[in-house]
């Protein structure tokens, strides 16, 4: 009898001291680089528990501030090279403009604005990157992810026709999330850009939307070469390409899937990267539902 009432004792004893840890383990586990401002904040007697529940939130604060140092960094490195890139553009102008400019003149001025047309679209990246990597949504409204992608078409439509290419629209009204209406077109432009600029000479782009008590899905599928899945799985990352297996990889700025990635974590959704069997790429992104949205 002894025995038993010592083991129950002791297991009553055990779970006490173990639940504070249990807690503080789940609450860990649910925060990443998106929440680094939640913290434990575990009340009570000052004990080991409560010291290391607090040594975590010293760790989570430091990495914070970390983190946000960075992508200040970023956002402020790029808008201060704008002011230089101006004056580049500006420079250019006044050579061209003076009498009779030289042919070596104006095909130099061409090619510098060729390349300073490229800087200005890595900026504008790196500052849509921080934005999304930072939160930085405004106001969330309800928005229509089939009506994004067909907006996407429809301004690339003259980007299609030089590589004979062929879309499948299957793209339905329904599939709806809530964010931020710039920041989620730009997702879709940045994944029909890509299907675009990484497709083969007549080759084909599927772009579907669904929706069901899950949320909203946006799907875009290329054909193409068989691609190396570990290859893929490392598209998110920025600068990172597949290189010359596909087709223009040498003109992308390498951020466009890496925006895409920092929109959809932003937004609280999924994207998986998966190389088709058959050949080319398959993007799905998942978002949460809009509120009132019906499955």
């Amino acid at each position: 009898v002894m025995a038993g009432l010592s083991l129950l004792l002791g297991r009553i004893l055990a779970g006490r001291v173990l639940r504070p840890l249990r807690l503080i383990t789940a609450a860990t586990r649910r925060i990443s680089a998106e929440n680094l401002d939640e913290r434990l904040a575990v009340a009570g007697p000052a004990d080991e528990v409560k010291e290391l529940a607090d040594t975590v939130d010293g760790l989570l604060e430091r990495l914070e501030a970390s983190f946000v140092a960075q992508r200040r960094f970023v956002g402020n490195a790029s808008h201060e090279l704008r002011t230089p890139l101006a004056t580049m553009r500006a420079s250019l102008d006044v050579a061209v403009a003076k009498p009779e400019p030289s042919a070596q003149t104006v095909a130099l001025a061409g090619r510098l604005r060729t390349e300073l047309d490229r800087v200005d679209h890595l900026l504008d990246g790196f500052l849509l990157l921080a934005r999304a990597q930072h939160g930085a949504l405004g106001a969330p409204a309800p928005v229509a992810l089939d009506e994004l992608a067909r907006e996407a078409l429809a301004a690339r439509a003259a980007d299609l026709a030089p590589k004979g290419l062929t879309v499948d629209d299957d793209t339905r009204a329904g599939a709806r999330t809530r964010g931020s209406r710039p920041l989620l077109s730009r997702m879709v432009e940045n994944l029909v850009d890509n299907a675009i600029a990484h497709n083969e000479d007549g080759g084909t782009i599927r772009l579907a939307t669904a929706h069901d008590a899950g949320g909203a899905r946006l799907v875009v599928e290329t054909g193409g070469p068989v691609l190396d899945q570990e290859r893929v799985d490392r598209l998110t990352e920025p600068f990172e390409r597949l290189g010359a297996d596909r087709t223009g990889s040498e003109g992308s700025s390498g951020l466009g899937l890496s925006i895409v990635a920092a929109i959809v974590a932003a937004h609280g959704g999924r994207l998986v990267l998966l190389a088709r069997p058959a050949g080319g790429l398959r993007v799905t992104v998942e978002l949460p539902a809009a509120a009132g949205t019906e499955g």
